[in-house]
């Protein structure tokens, strides 16, 4: 019988591929075990990594990892020993800072210098290879200029992989495409204009999203009446937020905006080397300074004055900025600093009263480039489904944009809601709020397109019963909005299928913390699948004929499938 380490290499062919064929020359061990053993110090690891597939490359722990050794595993009584452990191993690099105290390692014998001088050698033969200590003129990396980045060839490239991952779901009747030639268009829904519903997590930032509101109105705003309500919150507690308008500040003086403080020093110590108005927080400076006499790494900015609410109710509030931001209005809200490991928007509520100014002080540092800076919020607004709802009535088509986005799947959220816990899914249901939104709309009884944005699997069984046509979109980036609408309007045919099972239920599946895929994806689910792996539909059709196969398909065989494909349809596809 195969031993344990034999049978768990055999769960890992992507990774084989990767390290064999690839040639990867770095991997980063994760935070659980494997078979009783911390991932980053695992002998059962390494030898197959390095000893059975040839890896000579280095290995960093994830971050936090070593931590949780002796935090959380307790295989470990302290950073020294778990330190000792992962190295000893094979683990060359700590992301976080328990390596720091490998020199209280070395002088209690966990560790000798030879094993240090083994992840050494590792380390800085990667670091020659990247030509950390060469010339510039002798690196290809450090010639590519950051102005290639937006270019129009990336904006067609980002164009095309959004279109080619769209997934038609369902298309009851040929709703789809619709035409082109409607008088009036209902685009509804928490996703419909939101950019956060472009992207996932550890994402760039992309200098011009289109939203699927925008894109629809790119591609039939001039001839057709596109109208817009969100008519619910991506989910209890999660507002859509925006730039707060400059109308809304004063300095104090009474002028419109905020007093802005711009120092040469990363702490808004000594005196500002400049003082401004500034209408709005609202920045993607990138590399670039706010101004040239600032340095890149090594400046700050204070925003100062009041912010005057346009009515009573409920607030929320957020910063958005890299690598530091945060805001306080007065003594009543405060949040911000920087967002490791959590979306880039954490709302914040407060009650404010009408007409009554808040003092707002808001403060960004900049230690490193890559710089935004905005802060955003989230106004009261009363009878948002209700407006949906007449909307949806008074239009020809509902295109009703639901699903996910950052802030309600990642890594260690600080997040409670319905169905989600910290990052975790709890359920596969799109939030109540969505569904309510949904069900209010199909009982208009006018046509709806759903549009999912979603980076994980949703059982939408409601969806695949009453709505006529359903594409998931993934998160298809800066120009989603634009591939979404070629998609709608047929001047793209979907051909993407689905890289995940979509299941009806969680009660369908295992508790994951069984780390065996006993009932779990398209190759041991024995249930009946919502939408099975590699499911997708087309605005045309397709025949299959003279399968032909090499033989009988066993075990550790080859067998080959050779089949005639023909377009049948009446469109390219």
């Amino acid at each position: 019988a195969p031993s344990q380490r034999d049978l768990w290499e055999t769960y890992l062919p992507a990774f084989r591929t990767l390290v064999k064929d690839g040639n990867v020359y770095s991997i980063m061990t994760a935070y659980n075990r494997i078979y009783g053993e911390a991932a980053s110090a695992s002998n059962s690891l390494y030898s197959i990594l390095r000893d059975k597939w040839g890896f000579n490359g280095y290995v960093v722990s994830d971050c936090g990892a070593i931590a949780d050794m002796w935090k959380t595993h307790h295989v470990a009584k302290d950073a020294a020993e778990a330190s000792a452990m992962a190295v000893k191993e094979g683990c060359d690099l700590n992301c976080g800072n328990s390596y720091e105290k490998l020199t209280d390692a070395l002088q209690d014998g966990l560790i000798t210098e030879a094993d240090l001088d083994v992840a050494l050698h590792r380390l800085m033969r990667a670091r020659f290879k990247l030509g950390m200590f060469d010339s510039d003129e002798k690196v290809p990396y450090a010639k590519i200029p950051f102005s290639v980045n937006n270019n129009p060839k990336h904006k067609v490239l980002a164009l095309k992989a959004a279109q080619k991952s769209i997934v038609l779901l369902k298309n009851e009747n040929a709703i789809l495409p619709l035409s082109k030639n409607l008088k009036n268009i209902a685009v509804i829904g928490p996703n419909a204009d939101n950019i956060q519903s472009l992207w996932g997590n550890y994402n760039g930032m992309p200098k011009n999203p289109v939203t699927v509101l925008e894109g629809i109105k790119n591609k039939v705003g001039a001839q057709v009446n596109v109208h817009f309500e969100e008519g619910a919150p991506l989910a209890k507690g999660i507002p859509t937020m925006e730039v707060i308008p400059s109308a809304y500040f004063s300095t104090e003086d009474g002028k419109q905006g905020l007093t802005a403080a711009y120092y040469n020093s990363t702490e808004w110590k000594g005196a500002p080397l400049f003082t401004r108005v500034d209408q709005a927080v609202n920045f993607q400076w990138d590399i670039d300074t706010p101004d040239s006499r600032l340095k890149i790494g090594n400046y700050s900015v204070r925003w100062s004055g009041y912010i005057t609410p346009p009515k009573s109710g409920t607030y929320y509030f957020s910063d958005w900025g890299k690598p530091y931001l945060d805001f306080q209005i007065e003594d009543l809200v405060s949040g911000g600093g920087k967002h490791t490991h959590h979306p880039s928007v954490n709302a914040k509520e407060v009650y404010l009263e009408v007409g009554k100014n808040y003092a707002i002080t808001i403060k960004y540092s900049n230690l490193y480039g890559n710089a935004e800076a905005r802060v955003l919020w989230s106004t009261p607004e009363k009878n948002k489904l209700e407006r949906a709802v007449n909307l949806a009535e008074d239009s020809d088509v509902t295109v009703l944009v639901l699903g996910l986005n950052e802030r309600l799947e990642g890594e260690e959220m600080r997040i409670d809601v319905e169905g989600f816990s910290k990052g975790d899914r709890t359920a596969l249901d799109l939030p109540l709020e969505q569904r309510e939104l949904m069900r209010a709309l199909v009982a208009t009884g006018k046509p709806i397109v759903l549009v999912l944005l979603n980076g994980s699997a949703l059982a939408i069984n409601y969806a695949q019963e009453h709505v006529p046509a359903i594409l998931s979109a993934g998160y298809p980036g800066q120009e989603g909005g634009n591939a979404i609408a070629d998609v709608l309007f047929g001047d793209y045919n979907p051909a993407g299928r689905l890289p995940v099972t979509y299941y009806k239920s969680v009660d369908d599946l295992p508790d994951f913390e069984d780390y065996s895929m006993k009932g779990r994806t398209y190759r041991y689910f024995e249930g009946e699948a919502l939408y099975p792996f590699g499911y997708g539909l087309s605005y045309t059709q397709f025949s299959y004929d003279a399968i032909k196969t090499s033989g009988r398909l066993a075990a550790d065989k080859v067998l080959n499938v050779q089949v005639t494909v023909t377009n049948s349809g009446d469109r390219d596809g």
